[in-house]
């Protein structure tokens, strides 16, 4: 258990004399996310893409319908890269206080666009899915296909200043299958949600790249263009599609 909890060159003391919230969120999550780490025995790379400070959009794909992937990235980044990101997730998670605040203590925040330029100016690092919900709750019939990206984290990076990091997460799209997503039309009007096949997640073998930051040659002023923004999210995307490709034929059998 030690060697899960143990941080380098850190030693954890007696549990029993931590409070109640630090074991709940905070060393118990800790203890959880290394375990899920090695059961879909995680590879890492491009962690040295991250600035170690300064602000940064870590820009990822999103899929898998149960945010393990957000988990995960978050803990992959205070680990490795030795930041604290905000990560922007979906409204769901703040509707009632009782997933609000292990939300909020685990570094989620909202994905609204002012709390992504507000962690910005703080000079903190953000992570925000380009595909949002239609990409999460996409079927595994369309796996590791990027959906349309929205257009609201170029729009922060422009304004912030600050580099883009697309990552590509490869596994999460076999750990949970969706058979469809559901879109409600009568209640939640534009909302979507998954119809799962199983809950439990399978074991198959998770692989993160962190790809190189993307350095935006524009003033803030270029957020207001409304071409451009969405010319640079697309060009993103298909540099996206194109190392998720690259990965795939790489990786193999995900469950060898």
């Amino acid at each position: 258990m030690k060697n899960f909890l143990r941080k380098p060159n850190e030693k954890i003391f007696g549990l029993k004399n931590l409070d109640k919230d630090t074991l709940i969120f905070r060393v118990l999550p800790r203890f959880l996310l290394e375990i899920l780490r090695k059961y879909f025995r995680m590879e890492i790379s491009g962690v040295e893409n991250i600035p170690r400070k300064g602000p940064v959009v870590i820009a990822p794909n999103h899929s898998g319908f149960s945010g393990f992937d957000a988990i995960l990235l978050g803990h992959i980044i205070q680990q490795q890269a030795k930041r604290v990101p905000r990560v922007l997730t979906h409204h769901f998670w703040f509707l009632t206080e009782t997933t609000a605040i292990p939300a909020q203590k685990m570094g989620f925040t909202e994905a609204t666009y002012e709390n992504g330029l507000n962690a910005l100016k703080k000079g903190n690092s953000i992570v925000i899915f380009p595909e949002g919900e239609h990409g999460n709750f996409k079927p595994t019939s369309q796996r590791y296909q990027l959906q349309e990206f929205k257009r609201g984290f170029v729009r922060m990076a422009l304004e912030a200043q600050c580099p883009i990091v697309p990552a590509i997460v490869l596994g999460a799209e076999e750990t949970h299958i969706n058979l469809k997503r559901l879109k409600f039309t009568k209640f939640l009007r534009g909302s979507v949600i998954p119809l799962p096949l199983n809950v439990l997640p399978l074991p198959a073998k998770w692989r993160i790249v962190f790809l190189e930051p993307i350095h935006l040659p524009y003033k803030p002023s270029a957020v207001k263009d409304r071409e451009l923004v969405h010319e640079i999210a697309q060009d993103i995307q298909e540099k996206m599609q194109v190392a998720i490709e690259a990965e795939l034929h790489r990786r193999g059998n995900p469950f060898l």
